[in-house]
């Protein structure tokens, strides 16, 4: 059946390997039980956090967990969901997206613009045709946006929003978000966004929370924004 599903596509667990972070993939599913998520992609640098014991957990918390991840691609990073792949092809170019493209998966521009040397910048538009959606990050205030330029990008392109978390601590989550109208199954949530069927939900942080995830970040891992 065809609904609104509330969806989080990009998170961060302890179980990823560049990553401080102190909770783990069955933390997230709890806490976006409690806000009442329909689906999730946990999203590790170079791997997979999804397995048969996870999806089951996540189920029987009425959500659908969508296996994906945070890629590095000519060193940029890129969203992969429900990638054909098992196995992260790592050291590859961005040339090596035309290989991955598919039907059954979604290929997305995280944080495009963000001020990072992780973030695809110009890139994005070099390989523009390969992306099939435009991630809309939580982390911005009225006053410091850096998600302008990608949505300037994404109306003159016709290539829809994606909201989400990026989330390295539990209460981001939520913060941002996507609602998108299709049936609770990953093919169907992932042709729903290809289609545009998706609306991004979203709240400005203070300054102050802003600055609270910048020390977050940098305590932990030494830096502001993923490597």
């Amino acid at each position: 059946m065809v609904q609104k599903l509330k969806v989080d596509f990009h998170t961060h667990t302890s179980e990823d390997p560049y990553e401080s972070i102190d909770y783990d993939a069955f933390q997230l599913i709890d806490r976006a039980s409690e806000l009442q998520f329909d689906a999730l992609a946990i999203t590790n640098h170079d791997t997979l956090t999804y397995n048969t014991d996870l999806a089951e957990y996540a189920r029987a918390k009425e959500i659908l967990l969508v296996p994906g991840t945070e890629a590095h691609f000519s060193n940029k990073h890129v969203l992969i969901l429900n990638p054909s792949f098992r196995k992260i092809p790592l050291g590859k170019s961005l040339d090596y997206l035309k290989e991955i493209k598919s039907e059954t998966s979604l290929i997305a521009a995280p944080h495009p613009f963000f001020p990072s040397t992780k973030s695809l910048k110009s890139d994005l538009i070099s390989y523009l045709p390969l992306f099939d959606a435009i991630e809309y990050s939580h982390f911005y205030n009225h006053l410091i946006n850096c998600n302008k330029k990608g949505v300037r990008v994404a109306l003159r392109t016709k290539i829809p929003l994606m909201g989400s978390s990026d989330c390295h601590a539990l209460w981001q989550l939520g913060t941002t978000y996507s609602l998108v109208e299709a049936e609770k199954e990953p093919l169907s949530l992932i042709e729903a966004v290809k289609k545009g069927k998706i609306e991004v939900f979203t709240t400005p942080l203070s300054l102050l929370t802003m600055l609270k995830i910048a020390l977050h970040l940098f305590i932990r891992n030494g830096y502001l924004f993923s490597p």
